[in-house]
């Protein structure tokens, strides 16, 4: 299935990546990206930002998908990798060790060995946008990346942890341009909200979600680390039930 939108389907991760990282579309993000990079914050000064548009990050044959909404300006944006080198980073990476699905427990740069097990991370948005709002034309103009992704992993799929509830919406909206068929009226957004999403074939994939790990929420407690651990751990053994479901 042709992905939305007028940019190309690629075929493989390497290529979509390439894409991703070399892509200008949008002229507000791309100024603010760079803007950001040369001016950085003043504890990274003497940091190379990255100042581009971000991957996704981890195996490239995930049963555990879970998807953010865009990359922070001095984490993501700095370091070149999603969830890296913030506040929300630390949080999300020490919960995907506690559960197994990470090989470390923080996710400080590119090159700190860190390496996901049978997971992979992926942002709805690309750039970091200015206060952490893109546009709505921002995130249609982003969305066929998104898709392109999913479609790619799609084979090996069984879960998908969404943060927040716009990674929320847009992932429905995804699956179900995609020819996945979903709840009516469509589920609502909700800490370990859960629901199937079945394809053409027949196909059955969760959907779970959670708060977003922002400062805002794990500050006031909104999120909690055993409230995270508790999400991929549920993602862990849903993914487990399906394996065996498929095998049979």
């Amino acid at each position: 299935m042709e992905s939305p939108g007028a940019l190309p389907r690629y075929k493989s991760i390497a290529a979509l990546d390439k894409a991703i990282t070399a892509c200008t579309l949008c002229p507000r993000l791309v100024s603010w990206c760079n803007e950001v990079a040369i001016t950085k914050r003043k504890s990274y000064t003497d940091h190379d930002y990255w100042g581009k548009p971000v991957t996704g990050f981890g195996d490239t044959q995930a049963e555990i998908i879970i998807v953010g909404l865009a990359p922070g300006a001095h984490g993501a944006n700095r370091t070149g990798r999603i969830f890296t080198g913030d506040s929300s980073g630390d949080f999300l990476f020490s919960s995907l060790y506690r559960t197994g699905l990470a090989k470390i427990p923080t996710s400080e740069s590119r090159n700190d060995g860190q390496e996901l097990f049978k997971t992979r991370i992926l942002c709805a948005v690309r750039c970091a946008p200015p206060d952490n709002k893109p546009s709505m034309e921002e995130k249609a103009t982003c969305a066929p990346f998104m898709a392109n992704e999913i479609e790619l992993l799609m084979p090996t799929t069984k879960v998908f942890v969404a943060l927040g509830n716009f990674a929320w919406t847009g992932l429905i909206a995804q699956l179900v341009s995609m020819g996945f068929s979903v709840p009516s009226p469509r589920p609502k957004f909700g800490h370990s909200a859960i629901f199937d999403a079945i394809s053409a074939e027949g196909e059955s994939v969760k959907v779970i979600g959670s708060y977003h790990p922002s400062q805002q929420n794990t500050f006031t407690k909104k999120l909690t680390p055993p409230m995270l651990d508790e999400i991929f751990k549920l993602a862990k053994s849903t993914s487990s039930k399906a394996k065996k479901s498929r095998r049979n």
